[in-house]
């Protein structure tokens, strides 16, 4: 894994739970990684109905955040997964 830095204080995985959950409040959140990659799992009733790059753009929308600048906390996101839930 390669490393990247940043001056983010905390648990990253935790920040990405959080925004996402913000945007999204019923979302189920599986976050993996380090280094500045991370692999995202996202299960929400807010995705029914919608195309898969609808539902991504969501996420990216949440994390956008952690995602700008030259020190920012997420890199990359290597697999972003969303799916409604089973019923």
């Amino acid at each position: 894994m390669s490393s990247h830095p940043t001056d983010f204080q905390g648990s990253i995985d935790e920040a990405i739970r959080a925004s996402i959950v913000a945007r999204i409040p019923d979302a189920v959140v599986e976050v993996g990684g380090a280094g500045g990659h991370f692999t995202i799992a996202v299960t929400s009733t807010e995705f029914a109905g919608k195309s898969m790059l609808q539902s991504q753009r969501l996420v990216y929308g949440a994390i956008a955040h952690l995602m700008s600048g030259n020190l920012a906390p997420v890199h990359a996101v290597d697999t972003l997964t969303t799916r409604v839930p089973s019923a």
